[in-house]
């Protein structure tokens, strides 16, 4: 993160036609870098709230694309955990205390819990080195379960984060379905790769001639619930019908 300044000043040195940024924290050091250059979001987590665009509807300023939901899709989560394992009582919650947004989904999340009966612990985790002892910290919560909230850091790194929930045996939601398919329990996340499409088709128009200020900034409509079969079985947990019917993807 503290090299995002010096890559904005140097696109905007460049003097380029568009910047396409794919994180709350990069547009929002791109955006004091260039108050001209059309600035298109592809996955977003909460614009408006980071004071990225005045509304959705009109955002106004160079700054326009996809907004991802993803403080809201948090209570979502938690409820698909808690559905796949019923008897999980303790949650505890994985979070990047740099990231901007994620205050917002911890407020969402402690919102959800009392409903489906979870009491849930938050541990920060800002690198690579803190991960082992966020783990440590989880294992004294007694959690019987994990969720890991959506970061950057956090997918980039995500092998040493599937390496150390699989030791402390942790059954785990994700905010990304490559956790899953690398060996993770499941994730329930917007389509990307939508996202991306689309996000180009804002491109297109401002080199058209649109003025950003004048696109509305677009949510999710499609989403993916993934499963891994096998890692349940290694888990020694049955996951229900009734998810694996709703799940976009069975790995198994």
């Amino acid at each position: 993160y503290a090299r995002f300044p010096a890559l904005a000043a140097d696109l905007v040195k460049r003097k380029v036609d568009v910047i396409m940024v794919e994180t709350t924290l990069a547009t929002k050091v791109i955006k004091r870098a260039t108050s001209t250059i059309p600035i298109v979001m592809s996955t977003v987590a909460d614009p408006v709230g980071s004071g990225l665009v005045a509304s959705l509807a009109h955002p106004g300023g160079n700054v326009t694309g996809l907004a991802m939901m993803a403080a809201e899709l948090g209570a979502k989560r938690l409820q698909l955990l808690k559905e796949a394992i019923p008897q999980v009582t303790r949650i505890a919650i994985l979070w990047n205390p740099d990231t901007p947004w994620h205050l917002k989904a911890i407020a969402e999340l402690k919102a959800a819990a009392p409903a489906l009966s979870l009491k849930l612990s938050f541990v920060g985790a800002r690198t690579p080195d803190e991960f082992s002892p966020a783990f440590s910290e989880i294992s004294r919560t007694h959690a019987q379960g994990l969720y890991l909230m959506d970061d950057g850091i956090f997918v980039v790194h995500r092998t040493t984060l599937l390496n150390l929930a699989s030791k402390a045996r942790l059954p785990t939601s994700y905010a990304d379905r490559q956790f899953v398919v690398e060996g993770g329990l499941m994730s329930y996340t917007p389509n990307f790769g939508d996202m991306f499409r689309r996000s180009a088709g804002y491109v297109d128009k401002i080199l058209k001639g649109a003025k950003p200020a004048d696109l509305p900034v677009e949510q999710p409509t499609k989403f993916e619930l993934v499963v891994n079969l096998k890692t349940a079985k290694a888990l020694g947990l049955t996951i229900p019908q009734a998810i694996l019917v709703r799940a976009d993807e069975v790995i198994r």
